[in-house]
């Protein structure tokens, strides 16, 4: 009877098709995630041609006072340490405002992609009868791996 049963649980491991999806790859070299880095770039290209111009700024001033601060009367330096503190706040408050609307733009977008990959990877396992697809593995044989599979659906879905 134990031989029986053991057989059978061979037979229906030896039946069973597992497949591996790489999500990382996926999220670098779908069409949709490629299109989505595109959008978040032309989005955020302003803001961040803004903050490299306020960083160049800043660094200006910090060369002219450094360079000039021994013939500078006292009261013209205070006054430049208080313009480049001024500048160097809005530079931190702005910079921390990109961060914050960069990332959670890039989450919304990423969200969106995840969503149509898992859609692929779902019909991509009911049409070829995967019984199960992992997304993270510590490895996983080449031959179980769809990535490409996935990758192809996502780009040809448009």
């Amino acid at each position: 009877m134990a031989a029986a049963l053991i057989g059978m649980s061979q037979a229906a491991v030896a039946d069973t098709k597992i497949g591996f999806v790489n999500s990382d790859r996926v999220m670098r070299e779908a069409a949709p995630a490629v299109r989505a880095q595109q959008r978040l770039e032309k989005e955020f290209e302003k803001r961040d041609q803004e903050l490299q111009r306020m960083a160049r700024d800043l660094k200006t001033m910090q060369e002219e006072l450094e360079r000039d601060s021994t013939t500078l009367a006292e009261s013209d330096r205070r006054n430049k340490e208080r313009a480049m503190n001024d500048l160097n706040r809005d530079f931190q408050r702005k910079q921390r405002e990109f961060r914050e609307d960069l990332n959670q733009r890039r989450n919304e977008e990423l969200a969106s992609v995840l969503d149509k990959a898992n859609r692929s990877v779902k019909d991509i396992a009911e049409k070829e009868n995967y019984d199960i697809i992992f997304q993270e593995a510590v490895y996983a044989n080449p031959r179980i791996d769809i990535t490409d599979k996935v990758i192809k659906a996502l780009s040809d879905a448009k």
